[in-house]
This record gives C-alpha cells, sequence and structure tokens, in this order.
C-alpha cells in the first residue's frame, strides 16, 4: 500500500534527523494563503515557515486567483482551481486539493496532511481515501460555521448596520448547518485535531458529535513578535515617527489614540465601538479612534459617525500595509476589540507584541489571551461596559505602560511561531509513529 511506503519512506529519515527528530514532508491544504491575507493565511505562512526553518518539507495546497505568493526556502506552494460560489467553494477546493495531494505524494511522498478548517469540507469517503493512499491527517479548527452564523444574529441583536448586506453572510445563515456536517466529518475523520482556543474545543463539543475517544489538542497560535514589537520609548527616530503619525490623525498633545483592527463586517462590532466612542469623548474630548480594515461596511461606519458627532475624530483606512500598521499598534495607546464571534482572534496579540495594551469582551476565547494584567475586558454588545473600560484604561498613563510591557512578555513566552511549530511537530511524529 502506499501509505505503507510512506511509512518507510519516513523511517529511512530518521537517520537525516533534526534537533526535533527525523525531517518530514507535511502537506497542509489552506483556502487562504499569502497574498490572500487573513487570520488562517497568516497562521499558515508562518507556521509553515517556521516548519522550514527547521529543516522540514512543507506543500501547500490553496485556492488559484491571486498574484505569486512569497518565496519560502523549503516551502513549495500549489494552487488549484475552485468554483467561486459562497461556502460552496468549500466543496470544490477540497476536491481539487485531493488530486493535487495524490500527485504530489506519487513523487515525494508525504508524512502528514494537514488541514485548515472550517474553510475546506472533505466527505468520509476523501478523509478515508487521503489515509489509507497517502499519509494521516490533522486537523486545526480554527472556529466553526455555526459559530460564525451565530456572531451574525448577536450582530444582528445589537443592531449592527447591514447584518446580512454581505452575499457571504447572507448565504452562511441558510447554509451553516449543511456545511456544519462537513465538519462533524473532520472531527470524526481526522487522526487527530487542533483546536485554536479552548472554546472553540468547546463549542465543538457542544455543537457537533465528535467520537468518544476523541483526541482534541488546543494549540493556540501565536504572531510575528519581530513585525509586531514595541516602540523604544527613548529612541530618538522612534519618538520622531510617534509623533508624526500621531500628528496626521490630528491627536493632540496629551490626548489618546484608540485603535482597532479587522475586517470591515458587522461580526467585527464596529458599529458599536462608534456607539461607546461617542461616550468616552463625553469625558475625553480630544481623543482618536482608527479603524483598519477592509470590507464594504466602511462608508456606512463613516456616516454613523458623522450622526454620533464624531466627525473629525474617526479615521477609517483601507487599505495599509503589514509595516503601516505594524507602525500603528505601536504609537496606539489602546487597541479595542469588540468582535461578537472568534475561533482565537490574532489582533489582541498583535497588539500586546507592540506593547500596546487592549480592551476586548469578555466572551469566547478572548478571555484566553486577555486579563487585567496586559489590558480589560468588557461585557460584549454593552456600550456602557465597553466605554466605562477604555475610560478606566485611559486614566492612567504609568499603567497603560506597564501593562505593555507585561503584554509583550506574555506573547513573547506563550504565543509564538516558533512555539507553534514545536507543537505541531510533536504531533506531527506521534501520529506518523
Amino acid at each position: 500500500m502506499i501509505l505503507l511506503s510512506n511509512h518507510q519512506h519516513y523511517l529511512e529519515r530518521i537517520q537525516t534527523s533534526t534537533a526535533q527528530g527525523p525531517t518530514m514532508h507535511v502537506a497542509m491544504l489552506s483556502a487562504e494563503y499569502p497574498p490572500r491575507w487573513g487570520g488562517m493565511g497568516s497562521t499558515v505562512y508562518h507556521l509553515s515557515s517556521a516548519l522550514a526553518e527547521m529543516g522540514h518539507k512543507i506543500s501547500i495546497i490553496t485556492r488559484k486567483g491571486m498574484n505569486k505568493p512569497p518565496k519560502i526556502d523549503g516551502v513549495e506552494v500549489f494552487t488549484v482551481p475552485w468554483k467561486k460560489i459562497p461556502m460552496e467553494f468549500t466543496r470544490s477546493y477540497g476536491r481539487y486539493a485531493l488530486k493535487a495531494l495524490e500527485k504530489i505524494n506519487s513523487s515525494n511522498p508525504i508524512d502528514v496532511v494537514h488541514l485548515h478548517c472550517p474553510m475546506i469540507s472533505w466527505d468520509e469517503k476523501q478523509f478515508e481515501k487521503c489515509k489509507e493512499k497517502i499519509a494521516p491527517v490533522i486537523s486545526s479548527l480554527h472556529g466553526s460555521w455555526l459559530g460564525e452564523r451565530d456572531g451574525l444574529f448577536t450582530a444582528s441583536k445589537y443592531k449592527e448596520s447591514a447584518v446580512w448586506a454581505n452575499p457571504n453572510d447572507l448565504i452562511m445563515r441558510f447554509t451553516a448547518k449543511r456545511y456544519a456536517k462537513f465538519e462533524n466529518i473532520a472531527i470524526n475523520h481526522s487522526d487527530i485535531c487542533v483546536a485554536n482556543s479552548n472554546a472553540t474545543r468547546a463549542d465543538f463539543l457542544n455543537r457537533y458529535s465528535p467520537p468518544n475517544n476523541w483526541t482534541c489538542k488546543v494549540i493556540h497560535w501565536g504572531v510575528d513578535t519581530d513585525m509586531f514589537h514595541p516602540l523604544q520609548q527613548d529612541d530618538e527616530d522612534d519618538f520622531s515617527l510617534s509623533s508624526e503619525i500621531r500628528s496626521g490623525f490630528d491627536v493632540k498633545e496629551n490626548s489618546y489614540l484608540l485603535l482597532a483592527v479587522g475586517r470591515l463586517a458587522a461580526r467585527k462590532g464596529f458599529g458599536i465601538l462608534l456607539q461607546s466612542f461617542a461616550k468616552v469623548k463625553e469625558q475625553s474630548p480630544n481623543s482618536t479612534l482608527v479603524i483598519v480594515g477592509r470590507g464594504k461596511l466602511r462608508s456606512r461606519l463613516l456616516r454613523q459617525a458623522r450622526r454620533l458627532g464624531l466627525e473629525g475624530s474617526v479615521f477609517i483606512e483601507s487599505s495599509m500595509k503589514f509595516e503601516e500598521l505594524a507602525l500603528l499598534y505601536r504609537v496606539a495607546d489602546l487597541v479595542v476589540y469588540p468582535s461578537y464571534y472568534e475561533g482565537q482572534g490574532l489582533i489582541p496579540l498583535e497588539s500586546m507584541a507592540s506593547g500596546t495594551p487592549v480592551v476586548t469582551v469578555n466572551h469566547g476565547p478572548l478571555p484566553e489571551m486577555v486579563d487585567d494584567s496586559v489590558g480589560a475586558l468588557f461585557t460584549m454588545g454593552d456600550i456602557n461596559s465597553m466605554s466605562e473600560t477604555i475610560l478606566s484604561e485611559l486614566n492612567d498613563k504609568s499603567k497603560l505602560l506597564e501593562k505593555g510591557r507585561v503584554g509583550r512578555n506574555l506573547v513573547y513566552e506563550k504565543f509564538t511561531f516558533k512555539q507553534n511549530a514545536s507543537d505541531f511537530l510533536n504531533l506531527y511524529h506521534s501520529i506518523v509513529n
């Protein structure tokens, strides 16, 4: 059998070991990969880079349709067709990805197949074909379709604008249950599942039907601690650049710059953030809010800001380079993350890595990363709770600096891609052995 020959191939390479064990050929199937960014695209890119640096070979199978992916030694990217139909693309991409997987394996045997769910939908036969003819399967659970759908219903409950204006969101409302069946297949037919938070693991346990002996580890994704790093307070250049950026957003001396980052979608909670910011302005009138994200809600959010009397105090940036965003994280006084649903949520970690405290919802996976040592938590959907929490954090500048320092240390200790690579590598070896 092919799987037996793959295992023999793996045993032979035990002679060519790295410090972490024998070198491996890992195939990752992810519907997102740069230049198609997003939370999943970012994590797959950094995980594959970190594994390649350790000496392992990584094959990425992703969707066609964007510019060429970045070149990384040890990482080869294969693109496959997909039907541009909301939600259904997960099935067509899955079929083409499996064909590509078979072709790659025939010339360069694969040790482990790593699926990134839920944006790929395999049925039972596809899972069994992969496990019998190619390699064992690990499925990363980045969140659930049912959770995404409920996040939209929650956004609607709190009167976020244009909740169902996005065709993908509208179709998800009616089809999430159908595609959740493929997630259920994934957790029943993968050798190991890995959730990106305890909340995501609990979500799958509560909503789906995992087997009694279900193996689901929790590995929180890390962030790029080189790109996201703190401002050097005693560095003249950093101080000058910080002043320039704050002036560009008309932030007055001794005033505050608040930052919010995320896709401009109803689920991210920017509408309720604007309402809370209006209350913040009553006590901190010179404060400025910058929202960074792409999406179709920009004009609606700006109209809402004008209705709330926030014109000139709210900026929405839709096309910011990563280096510019990283700099903005560093110069902001506080990051606010009001999302109604996340599998994990990387924005708080990027903020903490940048030495900037973060306030976010006391719900889902966010409290697994944020507490009062690095920021604060507020009640989801509660305008007063959010505004009061923001003002409480802004009231003590020295406290902000200390929380920023603690946050950076916490990310460096617990949320790095180097640690992700080591943790996943241990799982890869365990299922191959």
